[in-house]
């Protein structure tokens, strides 16, 4: 049974992707006030912002109960974060391997930025709960993933706005077969399909066929981790990145 806390709102980092449309489903299961942030920071991919809105209309649509819990949404300007960050998330440039061994879709402090941003909001209006997709487990090298970094952003987000914050990451130990299986128990296959269908993950932003897991280049590492995630979840297995 999952519990309904009418007593706190949540704020979900929600960028139109699988995972923040996933931890939306998540949140409007469990809290009465659901508001939405996403990012414009230069990103490559910024067709998955486009997505927002359709995805926002798609859930209230297809699911009333949820429709009534989900408030207000907000897009913040952070052009500054792509415009001193050199990586394949913000430039034409090939994704690979960094000289430091970390991929370089990595954009240092995005998550740590948008963590943030989302308490200053929060703290506005009035929302206890912050909500990320950040995942441990299909990660992809990002150190600003990590389950560490969420627990000491909490505490620092606590101490320096002198308030409660609670920080929920519900993706963090799942990999992406488990991340469907989410969607399905959150929404059944209705939201699955939302899922497969209304959202966007590629990294390059490819968005002119839809393939069985979705839409996307189907080469980038967003494609291949979401494609083999699906497979995995039609064929009941897991599936982790590859080393």
């Amino acid at each position: 049974m999952i519990r309904t806390d009418a007593k706190h709102g949540a704020l979900v980092l929600f960028s139109g992707g699988q995972d923040s449309t996933t931890c939306l489903a998540w949140a409007l299961e469990r809290y009465e006030t659901v508001e939405t942030l996403g990012f414009d920071y230069g990103q490559r991919h910024r067709v998955e912002l486009e997505c927002r809105d359709g995805v926002r209309q798609a859930i209230m649509r297809e699911f009333p109960a949820w429709a009534a819990r989900l408030g207000d949404d907000h897009m913040i300007d952070l052009s500054v974060l792509g415009a001193i960050s050199e990586t394949a998330m913000t430039r034409e440039i090939q994704i690979e391997s960094a000289a430091n061994g970390l991929p370089n879709t990595f954009v240092p402090g995005r998550n740590l930025m948008f963590m943030t941003i989302g308490a200053a909001i929060a703290y506005r209006r009035g929302l206890s709960v912050l909500v990320g997709g950040m995942c441990e487990t299909d990660f992809s090298g990002y150190p600003d993933c990590r389950d560490d970094t969420m627990k000491a952003l909490q505490v620092a987000l606590n101490l320096g706005m002198d308030s409660r914050f609670l920080v929920e990451t519900p993706l963090m130990w799942l990999d992406k077969a488990d991340t469907w299986r989410l969607a399905r128990e959150l929404g059944g296959d209705a939201l699955v399909e939302l899922v497969r269908v209304e959202t966007h993950t590629c990294y390059v932003g490819e968005r002119a066929e839809l393939h069985q897991w979705g839409f996307g280049c189907g080469e980038c590492p967003a494609c291949r981790l979401r494609k083999r995630g699906y497979e995995a979840f039609l064929a009941g297995e897991k599936v982790t990145q590859p080393a």
